[in-house]
């Protein structure tokens, strides 16, 4: 059996990802009003760092070199902390699906940070699909409301979480500007020990003020999940595709996400969205055709932290 080509690697990754992050949405939106965002975000990092270091220790291990220019992880972690403690703010008012609408903005913000920091070029390909991913995207958020459209209209919890992405879009650049070359488990470990400490002191507070005991029990599983699958395992997929992918292309599979929520809700007995809402999500689908056309990455400038060096 032919081995899978980097790029391949990358795509399939970022699949898993985008199934994996919807279910965070759906699961986030049914606990946001019932633990503070704060300290659920906290433990999800405490939790998430400490399955990771396991898997860490059992694969590569930790080596003295990978814990150098600690400010990396510091600043990794804190960017995923803030993207994740919006998120469930912004699910407390806005609905799942709208919320995994503003998600795939994320590829046009990334395109920038691309640019930006390693000057990844967006081709007119990508341009275009960017272009369509984002008026599936704006269509399903303003809920196929055209005159709410034209008047800009936008929920609180939207903004919230649209403030969110613009730190989350900031991230596979980030990643591959830092790297140093560290083995992805270790590099995941990292990032989320970062997080956890990043938070801390906003996130303590509310992690005391908290009675862990009287929460309901899909409290406690919405808490495992975002904690091994959406911040551990979306972590990893992340960081492996940041390596593999332009930017822009990396985040262009968050045009998946609210296809995947829609199965989520219905899987969790909600009701389908509107059938003029899915046009929207039939242009987000069409945006990620567009990108699926392989496409080198970029190399790094000289000196910017490239994969194995330093």
């Amino acid at each position: 059996m032919k081995a899978l080509t980097p790029q391949a690697q990358g795509h399939l990754a970022m699949l898993a990802f985008s199934a994996l992050v919807a279910g965070s949405f759906s699961l986030g939106s049914r606990v946001a009003n019932q633990i503070d965002p704060a300290a659920l975000t906290q433990m999800r990092f405490l939790i998430a760092a400490i399955g990771m270091a396991v898997l860490a220790a059992m694969g590569p291990g930790f080596r003295p070199a990978h814990f150098r220019a600690p400010w990396r992880w510091a600043l990794l972690g804190g960017i995923y902390a803030i993207y994740f403690v919006l998120m469930l703010e912004g699910l407390k008012t806005a609905s799942s699906v709208a919320t995994a609408a503003v998600f795939t903005l994320s590829p046009l913000l990334s395109a920038g940070f691309g640019w930006l920091l390693l000057r990844q070029v967006t081709t007119p390909r990508m341009a275009l699909a960017i272009a369509v991913g984002a008026s599936g995207a704006l269509w399903v958020i303003f809920r196929a409301d055209l005159a709410a459209l034209l008047r800009f209209v936008v929920g609180r919890g939207e903004v919230i979480y649209f403030i969110g992405c613009i730190f989350h879009a900031a991230l596979p650049a980030a990643m591959r500007l830092t790297s140093r070359g560290e083995p992805q488990l270790v590099a995941t470990t990292l990032l989320l020990t970062g997080g956890f400490v990043a938070l801390l002191p906003w996130g303590i507070g509310p992690v005391l003020a908290t009675d862990w005991a009287a929460l309901p029990p899909l409290v406690w599983a919405t808490l495992a999940y975002l904690a091994l699958i959406a911040s551990g395992a979306t972590a990893f997929l992340l960081a492996w595709a940041s390596h593999r992918l332009p930017g822009a292309k990396v985040m262009a599979y968050t045009y998946l996400v609210p296809t995947w929520v829609i199965c989520w809700e219905l899987a969790l007995g909600g009701n389908p969205p509107p059938a003029m809402v899915l046009v929207g999500i039939g242009l987000t689908v069409l945006a990620l055709v567009l990108l699926l056309k392989d496409e080198t990455v970029s190399p790094l400038p000289r000196g910017t932290g490239q994969p194995g060096k330093g």
